[in-house]
């Protein structure tokens, strides 16, 4: 179906913005933006998408933030990115070149924030940005000391894993973040 005349091309539509600082406790990276979010502007944005839900039920979050909200995340030490900062309206159109030059950008902009960990929503975003198969969960590998963890895709396509189990990992990277600060933080001392 083409595009109406008065809907953008792929080109025509803006990137979503980076929320990305240094220090932050955790970066999480989707694949890139979708039809929905890339109209409005802001991260998962379809209401099927699981992610803001699982952030506040994981405890990342005081409340359930909207997408609109999605710039006070760095606010709770939070951060988000794509590895392709072009929408699609699925993953499944996105291209060989596209991940050849999202990888090196993503790879910089985490070096340079240096957060505590890196979580992947999906599998197959990590896959792309390692280059080698991945299973759900902490992953044994760290991109020079940041550790990295593979989350199931919070897109409600994601029928594989069930809504307990998708939660269940947020609640990992969640309880293994607040361990990681209390091992940094001195003796005595709230952060």
């Amino acid at each position: 179906m083409p595009l109406r005349s008065n809907s953008p091309t792929y080109e025509e539509r803006p990137e979503l913005k980076d929320h990305l600082e240094s220090g932050l406790d955790v970066v999480f990276v989707g694949f890139n933006p979708g039809d929905l979010s890339s109209r409005r502007g802001h991260y998962y944005a379809h209401p099927s998408n699981q992610f803001w839900t699982f952030l506040h039920l994981s405890g990342l979050t005081p409340r359930k933030l909207a997408p609109e909200e999605d710039q006070l995340l760095p606010a709770f030490g939070i951060g988000i990115t794509d590895i392709v900062k072009r929408w699609s309206r699925s993953a499944s159109d996105l291209r060989t070149e596209d991940y050849r030059a999202g990888v090196p950008k993503l790879r910089a902009k985490l070096l340079s924030a240096r957060p505590r960990v890196i979580a992947f929503n999906g599998k197959t975003v990590y896959e792309k940005f390692s280059g080698r198969p991945a299973k759900l969960g902490r992953q044994s590998d760290t991109l020079q000391g940041i550790h990295m963890f593979v989350l199931p895709n919070t897109s409600g396509l994601n029928a594989t894993v069930s809504r307990t189990e998708k939660l269940k990992y947020f609640c990992e990277v969640a309880s293994f973040v607040r361990t990681l600060k209390s091992d940094s933080s001195p003796a005595g001392s709230r952060h």
